[in-house]
């Protein structure tokens, strides 16, 4: 209700017969009323563009050229941009009968100017910190928008997309820009303000030049184009059309930025948890390799029989894969770098370490046969053998959680790994001390000082590969920006 006049009498006396609908490169419309015996057409839009059509302007029940003032209306309407406000400027004009074509070159012109709208629409909760997250992630984050180049700073500066040194430019700037000249600079912009579907497409591509890979969010027809340009295509859940949904590679039904960003955390686990698995994996069987090659080359008996060999590629093998595809995200993993897609999954000394400590392993076991076998029986030797090349795949799916200090990043925090180790320890002790089992594994009962040395082999990996972690870090650099990062 405003002034005693409800939207539905308005409605009754003023029933629009016609509309001009929004398009990106007039960025205004138009309705058409009935009004008695003559027609109202109101038009609203962008500021900077619907004052060119005016040429008079209404004030206090008067009505005078514009000319005057249109300095002073664009002054208020950067004004009103630059306190984060999103500007709508209306006109209108009366006419006896309307022409036979409605389009906007006959009907959008002579108007009379009545003044500024400025609406706010405040960031969603924690918009602000998953900018800072991806900055920290060494993600940019850029907006591109319909809005006034003012009012785009102003929000882009509360979120903190645009910072010091980054620059904005406006459709009308970029039309004048050739496209070696904006893939040269691209990554200098944050903002890019009253773009045409046009220029979207040039923005991205202009990103992908540089190698880096490109996310595009949209939700209307016109940004079905940089949709399907870009790397992967976001489209709006709630309020995305149709055209922007098929064009998209993905939905967000939340329509919001922050899942976006916790998609990308997710993503990133899931990828680590691949790698440490197929770590973990390769390490253990190159050790199983390696106990049974190096055997045969020194010319002693076979450490391992076929029946123990697949007792532990089921129970020590498998269990811990499986935990470390569960392993929560690390606290650091946004904090990281992009990975490049170019790079392979054994990159940054990966293979070295996995062919190292699968030798660890193979060299450990053959000591603990070597030193059964030696001391007391070849079948003591293999039992031992058995034991030792079990537990330290256990132990070594500890050493492979975090390429961190076990200490650092808690061994507890994957209780999934945790029941894998105790579930794989009571089996594989459970084999040698449950005689039936024994006798089908070929396997004998330990003294006291036989299970010491096997314990002793099993937990001595912990700081060998502590030490590891260290000289690799050192020599391949660490992977994650400091604590503060650049956010």
């Amino acid at each position: 209700m405003v002034a005693g006049i409800s939207k539905s009498f308005l409605y009754e006396q003023m029933q629009r017969v016609n509309d001009i609908p929004f398009d990106s490169k007039r960025k205004m419309m138009t309705t058409i009323h009935k009004l008695g015996n003559k027609y109202r057409i109101i038009t609203k839009g962008a500021p900077d563009m619907l004052i060119k059509r005016c040429t008079k302007y209404y004030q206090d029940g008067d009505i005078s050229p514009i000319f005057s003032k249109k300095e002073n209306i664009q002054e208020q309407n950067n004004q009103m941009a630059e306190g984060a406000l999103r500007v709508i400027a209306v006109a209108y004009k009366d006419v006896d009968r309307l022409p036979a074509t409605v389009n906007s070159d006959i009907i959008e012109n002579d108007l009379i100017f009545c003044g500024l709208i400025g609406m706010i629409d405040p960031p969603r909760e924690g918009v602000k910190e998953a900018v800072r997250t991806c900055r920290r992630a060494g993600i940019k984050t850029v907006m591109i928008t319909g809005d006034h180049l003012q009012t785009a700073k102003a929000i882009a500066k509360e979120l903190g997309i645009l910072k010091r040194g980054d620059l904005a430019i406006d459709g009308e700037n970029l039309e004048k820009m050739s496209q070696h000249e904006l893939e040269r600079n691209i990554m200098n912009y944050s903002v890019f303000a009253r773009v045409s579907p046009e220029h979207k497409v040039r923005i991205v591509k202009a990103f992908q030049s540089t190698g880096a890979v490109v996310a595009m969010t949209g939700d209307g027809v016109n940004d079905a184009p940089a949709l399907k340009n870009a790397d992967i295509g976001i489209a709006m859940g709630k309020g995305g059309t149709d055209v922007a949904k098929n064009a998209s590679d993905m939905i967000l039904t939340d329509d919001n930025f922050v899942t976006i960003v916790e998609a990308v955390k997710q993503g990133r686990n899931i990828y680590d948890n691949i790698k440490k698995a197929v770590h973990f994996l390769i390490a253990t069987n190159i050790g199983e390799i390696v106990t049974i090659f190096v055997g045969l080359i020194l010319g002693i008996k076979s450490p391992l029989l076929a029946i123990q060999l697949l007792w532990i590629n089921l129970v020590t093998d498998s269990l811990p894969a499986i935990a470390l595809g569960l392993e929560k995200e690390e606290e650091n993993i946004m904090n990281r770098l992009p990975r490049s897609p170019k790079k392979s999954l054994f990159s940054d000394g990966l293979w070295w370490k996995i062919i190292i400590e699968g030798c660890m392993l193979g060299m450990f076991t053959l000591l603990a046969f070597s030193i059964g076998n030696k001391l007391y029986s070849i079948e003591v030797g293999r039992t031992m053998a058995f034991l030792s090349l079990g537990m330290l795949e256990l132990v070594h799916s500890f050493n492979v959680k975090s390429e961190e200090s076990i200490f650092k990043v808690g061994i507890f925090e994957n209780k999934y790994l945790v029941g894998a180790l105790i579930l794989g320890v009571i089996l594989q002790v459970g084999v040698v001390l449950i005689k039936p089992l024994a006798e089908i594994f070929n396997l004998v009962q330990l003294n006291g000082i036989q299970w010491i040395y096997t314990i002793l082999i099993a937990i001595t990996p912990i700081p060998i590969m502590e030490l590891q972690k260290a000289v690799n870090g050192y020599k391949f650099g660490k992977i994650v920006y400091a604590k503060n990062g650049n956010a």
